[in-house]
């Protein structure tokens, strides 16, 4: 039975998962959207959501806890510099996880998860970067049917 069991394993260890989703939120942090399988993106989602909201309150307390949890301070200085005033009108819902298909080596679902509220400084559009991931998931009969084509 499922009862209460809220975590998501990732068949990691306790230890593991937590290196894990701290290296995934200085990442996404970082370069604004990161591509990853679908369950890690779902269970970065919380974590996320959660950084931000401490680095909405903006104080002594929220950044060192913060620092504990990323461990990476330029990280932190980010978080607190460009994520969280971008975001902060919104109550919640900071993050965004778009579904890309199967991984070719593995057919691991994949996804794309980003900020809401990116500030990116081309302007580029979300949907046309899904696309352009999309476009390097193709499968790989219709990579060889193309290939065998030319």
């Amino acid at each position: 039975m499922r009862h209460r069991s809220k975590t998501v394993k990732l068949k990691r260890n306790a230890s593991h998962r937590r290196a894990l989703l701290a290296n995934l939120a200085c990442s996404l942090i970082e370069h604004g959207r990161i591509k990853t399988t679908l369950g890690k993106a779902k269970a970065l989602r919380p974590v996320a959501e959660k950084l931000v909201t401490l680095a909405k309150r903006d104080d002594l307390h929220s950044r060192r806890l913060a620092i504990a949890f990323l461990h990476q301070k330029e990280s932190v200085k980010k978080l607190f510099a460009e994520v969280a005033p971008a975001s902060i009108d919104r109550q919640g819902g900071y993050c965004r996880i778009t579904k890309l298909g199967a991984r070719m080596s593995d057919s691991a679902p994949m996804a794309l998860i980003e900020w809401v509220d990116r500030v990116v400084a081309s302007e580029e559009p979300a949907a046309e970067a899904v696309e352009e991931v999309a476009a390097d998931a193709k499968p790989a009969k219709e990579k060889t049917a193309a290939a065998s084509a030319e």
